[in-house]
Parts: structure tokens; sequence; C-alpha cells
């Protein structure tokens, strides 16, 4: 299980090394080549035993143009220590691989994108020896996407918007729309995407919704951050939990509960109906629509 934003960062492009070069092309009108091939290489930069390097995530990209180098760097928060080893990593890669090597930074911060898209210029005023200019990928231009069909369009894509996103006060429509498309792919990719997706929602609320999103998802519950919404009651909790997460999810889509409503959920102790109101609950326009079929 992925136990970090950082690393869910970065590594979501290593599970769709696809969704780098599109994201290239379509947020930050990058013209890449078209990918042939993807191959994920060793990210170690190490030379000697004193000092270590290593970039988060690095792959070798074919194209008919020639093949490249992208480099994956998941960024938290200015570090003036980058000036010095980006402009190192990119050398030295092209000194090993002998083949273009391309900076992206990846970032949940604003303040941290503007400071990454800086470039770093070495050598005399007006005579720069080396001129490092990253592309920044976060919250100020990759897309807000809570429409469905948009999600379920390019998946990858849309977990990399929550990933970015998942701070603000749009965390709720795009987990929504993410949560929906994760059903039309399959179980296994979904699973790994849930896990990218929870690391790096680091807002309480945000993070509480997703973990309620996913419980009302049958194939989440053999993923071990479901298990672990599991695990915290039990039968007579679990009843509980399910009530309380449909009435949550209704409050959070800014739909009204009449208390009618609110006490036939809260009353239930059928673990099964509770579920099936709960998926319900992420669609109707109505709290009375939960009980349609009933």
């Amino acid at each position: 299980m992925v136990s970090s934003s950082h690393e869910a960062l970065h590594r979501v492009f290593q599970k769709d090394p696809a969704l780098l070069t599109r994201a290239l092309r379509r947020v930050l009108h990058v013209p890449f080549p078209e990918p042939r091939e993807f191959a994920v290489l060793n990210a170690d930069l190490t030379e000697t035993e004193p000092v270590e390097r290593r970039v988060d995530t690095l792959m070798r990209v074919e194209t008919d143009e020639g093949a490249y180098l992208l480099v994956v760097e998941s960024q938290g928060k200015p570090d003036e220590g980058k000036r010095g080893s980006w402009p190192y990593y990119l050398s030295y890669l092209y000194a090993k691989y002998r083949c273009e090597p391309v900076l992206i930074v990846i970032t949940q911060s604003s303040t941290t994108a503007r400071w990454a898209a800086q470039p770093i210029r070495l050598g005399l005023p007006g005579w720069h020896s080396l001129t490092v200019r990253p592309l920044v990928l976060g919250p100020d231009n990759v897309p807000v996407i809570t429409d469905e069909r948009e999600a379920e369009r390019d998946v990858p894509l849309a977990v990399l918007s929550a990933m970015t996103h998942g701070r603000g006060r749009q965390a709720a429509p795009i987990l929504e729309s993410l949560a929906a498309a994760l059903r039309t792919i399959d179980s296994e990719s979904a699973a790994v995407f849930v896990a990218f997706v929870d690391s790096c929602l680091v807002d309480p609320q945000a993070k509480q919704i997703w973990r309620d999103l996913m419980a009302a998802i049958h194939y989440f519950f053999r993923h071990p951050v479901a298990e672990q919404v599991r695990d915290e009651g039990r039968e007579e909790g679990r009843v509980e939990e399910r009530a309380e997460m449909t009435l949550r999810i209704l409050d959070w889509r800014g739909i009204g509960v009449p208390e009618a409503v609110r006490a036939r959920v809260e009353s239930c102790t059928d673990p099964d109906q509770l579920t099936a109101w709960a998926e319900r609950a992420l669609h109707v326009t109505d709290a009375a629509q939960l009980f349609r079929e009933d």
C-alpha cells in the first residue's frame, strides 16, 4: 500500500506511463511526440558511496522522433537544494544514456509549482553555461475533473486530478466523479488508483469522503484501505457506519434530508440495504429517491 503522497504523486505515472505524455500535451501544451513504448528504469543515480542521488521516477519512452528520458520529481515544498541536484540529474542521465532528459515536477501546492517552474541558470549573467526549465504539473494547470463522463474517458487523468486538487473546496465533486469512473476499469487497476488517491488526501474531510465513496463500491472491499474501514466497527458498528455514510454523502452533495428519511436510514439494521442506499446516494437528486425500489 502506498505510504505517502510523495510516493503516490510520481508512482501513478509508473502505473500508467502514457498518462505522463498525455499530461504534457494536454495540460502543458508541450508537443511531445506520440510514444510507441515505455520502460521504467532504475531511479538510482548514485556514483560513489559517500553521495546518494535518486530521482523519484525515471522512464524511457521511444517515439518516432527518438528516445527520451522522463525524469519525474514529486515535490511537497520548495527546496533550494534541488537547484543543484536537478541539473546534475539531467547531465548525468544524458551522459549515461545519450538521449534527451525531460524534467517533470508534480506537486499539490501552487506555491511549490511557481517555485519549481523558475528556470535554473548556471554560469555568467547573460551567458549561461546551463539552463534547466522544469515542466510543472500542479493545481494551477491540472484540470479539475468533476464530470463523470469526462472521468470515464481518461481514468488515470481523473486520478491525477483528485491527487492534485484533493485538498480544495472542489474535492467532493472530483472524488464523486472518479469513484463512478473506477467502476468502468478492472478491479486490480482500480485498487491501485484508490490507494494513490487515499495517500494524497491530506484534508481529513476529503479523506473521509473518499473512504465513504469507496465503501459503497463492492470491488474495493478487497483492498486494504477498505478492510481498515470495515474492521473498525464489525457488525453493529458497520451498520451504524453505513447509515452515517449514506447521510453524509447526501449532505456533501447538498441534498436536504427530511427527518422521515433520516429516521428510516438510522433505524435500518440490514447492512446490504444500507449499502444499496449508500450507492443510490451518489446519484439521487432527492433524498426520498433512496427508497424508490422498496
